[in-house]
């Protein structure tokens, strides 16, 4: 049982971490002129990260099964412990954030040469690949940080942000654990967690993406200090630490609106 958390936890820590550093892909676009290379590869680890999401259901699943069996198995604390993974590959995502900016830089310049995903990944995860990345790596200096202030920056864009951030971390959890709270209408309650992160993608797409996009394109044509937009990214990165946290708090609330609608329909 704990291997299964364990697993989860670091299967969580990972698709976070890498949703997060896709910011790092499109500045490292910006930086090298190549935009449209850029967002091509961050749509595609977008893709990747947010259906990886929705498959944890599965490994989910077996930790509900045990402890329909096991009443003395604390199913709510070890759900509190896979969220801080999510809290952990989100810190360590703003940890390297500036290394990753220069190694996707490398990587769009790859990328336009070889014409092919598959081509690239062969060709830059090697032992010898890997091991070039701590010769460049460099962790955020205190100057960084200390630019990170909200002006200029719609707080309401934060705020969604955030939110959204906590719906798309604790979706599928909630949906599960109220699966558990109510077995009579387990299986509806656990299939509501698709719908739930389907609803907050969007949320992500309509909201956030946009914006994004936007202030992107002004600092292609110069209208927008590179800085300003760098300073976007950190602080919507720490948006999304923030919605980590939050999703602490929604576990259980969470859970238990999933569990009443559910009640209600069938």
């Amino acid at each position: 049982m704990v291997g299964s958390v364990w697993l989860v936890f670091a299967l969580t820590s990972i698709i976070h971490g890498v949703e997060t550093l896709s910011y790092a892909v499109r500045l490292a676009g910006i930086r090298t002129g190549k935009l449209a290379v850029a967002l091509s590869l961050t749509g595609i680890i977008v893709l990747i990260s947010r259906t990886s999401n929705m498959l944890q259901g599965t490994l989910f699943g077996n930790l509900i099964d045990k402890a329909k069996h096991d009443p003395n198995i604390a199913l709510g604390f070890q759900f509190h412990l896979i969220l801080i993974g999510a809290s952990v590959g989100t810190l360590v995502a703003l940890l390297v954030f500036p290394t990753m900016v220069f190694v996707a830089a490398r990587l769009i310049a790859r990328l336009e040469v070889v014409g092919s995903l598959p081509v690239l990944i062969r060709e830059s995860v090697t032992i010898d690949k890997l091991k070039s990345v701590k010769r460049v790596f460099r962790l955020p200096r205190l100057e960084m940080l200390s630019r990170l202030r909200v002006g200029g920056i719609p707080k309401r864009l934060l705020l969604m942000n955030t939110l959204v951030t906590g719906i798309y971390t604790v979706g599928v959890l909630s949906a599960l654990y109220a699966s558990y709270l109510v077995p009579e209408n387990a299986t509806s309650a656990a299939q509501s967690s698709g719908l739930i992160n389907g609803i907050a993608t969007i949320l992500l797409t309509i909201f956030i993406d946009p914006r994004v996009a936007l202030l992107s394109d002004k600092a292609m044509s110069g209208k927008v200090k590179q800085a300003e937009l760098h300073k976007m990214f950190g602080i919507l990165m720490l948006s999304r630490l923030a919605g980590t946290l939050l999703a602490q708090l929604l576990l259980l609330p969470g859970a238990k609106v999933i569990a009443f609608i559910c009640g209600l329909l069938f």
